[in-house]
């Protein structure tokens, strides 16, 4: 049980970093505007690779081929999940000119449906 829950604590640590590193540059961009292309490219690189250090422990931990709860189509599926909640979380707090509406969240039910027959035995 704790494999399974450390796999998805570190999946969303994962992509909080993946998510700032894709797509910080835009939403700070009054701090990265006098950054040229090359310096946001090695910044945003930077990141992903403290973003690794989460992603793969937390694939090795959750595999069930490596002893976790998940097998490697669980664990995508839980990715993405995790990826678009905490882009979601992301997209509210920081980029204020978007908005959330209506078929962004038919469109996370419709994952969360995916999550359901990947899950289904």
């Amino acid at each position: 049980m704790w494999r399974g829950i450390l796999t998805i604590v570190l999946l969303v640590c994962s992509n909080a970093l993946m998510t700032l590193a894709w797509y910080g540059h835009i939403a700070f961009k009054s701090k990265t505007e006098r950054l040229g292309m090359a310096a946001i490219v090695l910044i945003s690189w930077g990141i992903a690779l403290f973003e690794y250090s989460f992603m793969i422990p937390a694939n090795r931990l959750g595999s069930s081929q490596l002893g976790g709860p998940f097998t490697i189509w669980q664990l995508k599926v839980i990715q993405e999940v995790i990826s678009l909640a905490v882009f979601t979380v992301f997209v509210v707090v920081f980029m204020k000119s978007e908005t959330l509406r209506w078929n962004h969240l038919v469109g996370f039910a419709l994952l969360i449906a995916a999550v359901y027959f990947i899950f289904k035995k």
